[in-house]
């Protein structure tokens, strides 16, 4: 049986506004990034690959320091945004950042597969035909894409869910307003007969993103069955 405390239900809410946040926001970026790095043909792709990539292998707590080096007070960003009346660190912004750029490169990844599936025989006939590039990407990039994009949104919306290291650096670990369930969980596991309100935090994790996947997979079999048709 769960036991959750209000201070649970509230990490339990602000982790699904700040996963469901982060990947719609990187959506759009990692579409394009993703077209970028399969379909232009520029000099330093392999730099901007790099780049992108980044946050798979840096340790999280080093991806949270570089963040706050950015939009800290003291930071480069950090005059413009106090001239602009804009706070990000220890708000609930600054955990949606941070899980952002750490998903990211699950997003871009998965879009980038999906592109360099699609056969160049159609991209060919359409350019023969005459489309201008966005008829090309919004009538067969986008669609035979769909499917990879919807499992980079999945993985980057589960990667979020789970998002601690970067987070707790940029954006604190303040019940109702920063901590997430992985912060939570954490504060829990330091408190001494903490670990059955752990555990139920676990669970929570466990069902949340369990029912990400098994929706994923109905809604890319829904998708699937209507391409075949």
């Amino acid at each position: 049986m769960l036991n959750l405390s209000p201070q649970d239900m509230q990490a339990i809410w602000l982790s699904a506004q700040v996963a469901t946040a982060a990947t719609l926001i990187s959506v759009p970026f990692g579409f394009a990034v993703a077209y970028f790095l399969v379909f232009v043909r520029l000099p330093g792709k392999a730099l901007i690959e790099g780049v992108v990539n980044l946050p798979l292998v840096l340790p999280p707590v080093v991806v949270g320091y570089l963040l706050l080096l950015l939009f800290g007070q003291s930071g480069v960003l950090g005059p413009l945004l106090q001239s602009l009346g804009i706070r990000i660190i220890f708000t609930l912004k600054a955990a949606v950042i941070a899980s952002a750029v750490v998903g990211f490169p699950l997003l871009v990844r998965s879009i980038r597969t999906g592109m360099e599936d699609i056969d160049e025989r159609y991209l060919q006939a359409s350019r023969t035909l005459g489309a201008r590039w966005w008829d090309t990407l919004l009538t067969i990039i986008l669609p035979l894409s769909g499917r990879a994009l919807l499992a980079g949104m999945t993985l980057m919306f589960a990667r979020s869910l789970g998002e601690f290291g970067a987070t707790i650096i940029l954006a604190g670990n303040i019940p109702g307003v920063t901590q997430t369930i992985p912060l939570a969980i954490y504060e829990y596991t330091n408190t001494p007969g903490g670990d059955r309100m752990a555990l139920s935090l676990c669970l929570v994790s466990i069902v949340i993103s369990f029912a990400v996947l098994l929706a994923n997979e109905s809604v890319s079999r829904k998708f699937r069955q209507r391409t075949t048709r």
